[in-house]
């Protein structure tokens, strides 16, 4: 379902701030970090595939080409399905609507229309329990809430994939417990899962197989057991 064909990403950070108009759209080239370096890497439907690695390794930024929110440098990038993704905390809410308002907008962003999206509602609001919050702006929610309307919502519009970086070790244990046990509910409906977590007995409770960046590259990719010997091995 994803195939990444010499996959690069690079960025240039700059030390000054834009002095003209024209630099703000064309802006000097400065200290060139590259963030992904010659990624191959292809997933089949139905896997669940974790992906380990020091803050800077690249993880986050291989989601983000995935999902469609960045895009690579260089390379090809093909991806058969609609994705669901849960990468940075409160990304795509508008924090002075309401949750339900925000519900509507998250949905149809990810391909439901208006009527799929109420179809859907009352199961979204129960799993995200949240309450009266969902009727209130999203600035007054916290990190908790914010997850677990996300995570709510990202798995109701039947995604094909579904792309998990690290925010589910916001949300207190019943949540977690919760969100864990649908997620092997989507096992079972051969939803294919992209897992990036530094919590390392889920990534061995859910992922059959995982890679390892480092640096922008994938050093290791093979089955979950051994990929993690060889990570705890590196700290």
């Amino acid at each position: 379902m994803i195939t990444l064909s010499n996959i690069n990403k690079t960025y240039y950070l700059r030390t000054d701030k834009p002095l003209l108009a024209k630099e703000l759209f064309f802006p000097q080239a400065g200290q060139k970090i590259q963030a992904l370096n010659h990624i191959n890497l292809k997933i089949t439907k139905g896997e669940t595939i974790g992906i380990l690695g020091q803050n800077g390794s690249g993880k986050s930024t291989l989601l983000k080409v995935i999902a469609g929110i960045t895009t690579p440098t260089s390379g090809k990038l093909q991806v058969s399905g609609r994705i669901a993704s849960l990468i940075e905390l409160g990304s795509g809410f508008h924090h002075d609507l309401t949750g339900l308002e925000n519900l509507y907008i998250h949905a149809a962003l990810l391909g439901l229309n208006k009527d799929q999206t109420t179809d859907a509602l009352a199961d979204i609001i129960t799993f995200a329990d949240i309450g009266k919050f969902i009727n209130q702006p999203v600035r007054m929610y916290s990190s908790g809430m914010i997850i677990r309307l996300s995570f709510s919502i990202a798995i109701h519009v039947k995604p094909e994939i579904l792309l998990i970086d690290e925010v589910l070790a916001v949300g207190d244990q019943f949540f977690q417990q919760k969100c864990f046990d649908k997620i092997r509910e989507l096992q079972t409906q051969k939803i294919t899962i992209i897992y990036v977590s530094h919590v390392l007995h889920t990534v061995k409770a859910f992922c059959t197989r995982t890679i390892i960046m480092k640096k922008g590259r994938i050093t290791h990719d093979g089955k979950t057991n051994k990929m993690l010997q060889i990570y705890q091995s590196q700290l």
